[in-house]
């Protein structure tokens, strides 16, 4: 168990105070950066039962440091304890489908009558706002890849499926939309003393990441760009190939001076290619590229193209499993992995660092996972209940 007392108050965001109610991914990742870099972070579950991650430990255990775990019922007997933590807090962060909390009672102006300063991020599959029966749909990570045109470019042509990319791209890309809006808005409530609203949409911040393809079809006449499995639409050279052997390379020979140096490594002729920028499909010298290049790698395991192409200054890499980031030198000397102790599973245990790296602010995991409401006994005694009428909340329901 853990009080915010015992939050070290070390890295870029201590003092900064979280309450995060968001299950899964989309909205507790978020939390969870915050927490990793100082902030005191309060994650509620709710008093019916654990999020969905808690389900698999070693997911909750990478994805829950530095947090502190209540269990309460936020819509009905637990209403009471809410707004007190929300009087506490700089930074408010949900995830429900579009409505919810109003529907609840517990509107941005209800909340504000609580905290006039308070930063409030709601994030949902299709928005707070807009056609009402898109607003209350359900969504997951899959579903935000898909609504948001991202599955639709991803993948191999057809008569091949769309792809939805692994693992969880959707609810990552949103969790980084909920940080840095929060963290822009609260730099604004310091300079105005009001607080902000912020409507988050999943499929939106996909289609936000969609590169030319939305522009291009309505500048170019509803042009649709199919998808191109790895390549891209535009230049071969840039794709992943496979290798001597069962591995597979990156090799990214675009750009004026990187595609110069590429074609020495295969040793083309540059008089050949008209377009200083690369090798562009559906153009006979783009073909002779392709071929040239996937011929180089076929006859070379990952290992030796990745050195070739990296000792000419061409972006590439070998295809990282898990097993070679664990070994690779460079992953060592940058620790991006490393151990500590976690409270669910009561043991050491080694995961992914705390990113991104900081010089002077340094943060530190000094707690690991709490376990379901581990400290929802000790949260409430700080925020002035006494153990009478502690033991009456749980008693009613109103925490777990």
């Amino acid at each position: 168990m853990a009080k915010i007392a015992d939050v070290p108050g070390v890295g870029m965001l201590a003092g900064i105070k979280v309450v995060c109610t968001g299950s899964v991914i989309a909205c507790p990742w978020s939390a969870t950066l915050m927490a990793e870099h100082g902030a005191s972070v309060i994650q509620v579950e709710s008093q019916l039962g654990m999020d969905t991650v808690h389900y698999t430990p070693l997911f909750w255990a990478q994805e829950h440091r530095n947090e502190l775990d209540i269990a309460l019922d936020i819509p009905g007997k637990g209403r009471e304890i809410f707004f007190k933590v929300i009087e506490w807090a700089d930074i408010f962060m949900e995830s429900s489908k579009g409505g919810t909390y109003a529907k609840w009672g517990l509107t941005d102006d209800v909340l504000w009558e609580k905290n006039p300063q308070l930063i409030i991020v709601h994030v949902s599959g299709f928005g707070e706002e807009g056609v009402p029966e898109y607003v209350t749909r359900a969504s997951y990570d899959a579903v935000g890849q898909a609504f948001g045109g991202y599955s639709f470019i991803n993948g191999f042509p057809e008569p091949n499926p769309p792809m939805r990319a692994n693992p969880y791209l959707c609810d990552y890309v949103t969790a980084l939309n909920v940080t840095w809006s929060a963290l822009a808005a609260l730099r604004n409530r310091d300079k105005t003393g009001k607080g902000e609203s912020i409507d988050i949409a999943q499929f939106e911040m996909m289609t936000r990441i969609m590169a030319q393809y939305p522009i291009t079809y309505f500048e170019e006449g509803g042009k649709v760009i199919e998808r191109m499995g790895n390549a891209d639409p535009g230049f071969h050279g840039y794709d992943i190939y496979p290798c001597k052997g069962d591995g597979y390379a990156f090799v990214g020979a675009v750009g004026p001076s990187v595609f110069k140096r590429a074609l020495k490594v295969l040793n083309l002729d540059p008089a050949d290619y008209k377009n200083p920028a690369g090798a562009p499909r559906g153009t006979p010298e783009g073909d002779k590229f392709e071929e040239a290049l996937k011929q180089f790698c076929l006859e070379r395991t990952n290992e030796e193209v990745d050195a070739a192409f990296m000792e000419a200054q061409v972006p590439c890499s070998a295809i990282m499993n898990m097993e070679q980031m664990a070994r690779n030198p460079h992953y060592a000397a940058r620790e991006v992995f490393t151990t500590w102790y976690d409270e669910v599973l009561d043991k050491e245990i080694t995961g992914v660092n705390i990113m991104p790296r900081v010089k002077n602010a340094k943060p530190e995991i000094w707690r690991g996972s709490p376990a379901y409401g581990a400290d929802t006994r000790d949260l409430l005694e700080e925020f002035g209940y006494s153990e009478a009428e502690i033991d009456k909340f749980f008693e009613e329901g109103a925490v777990k």
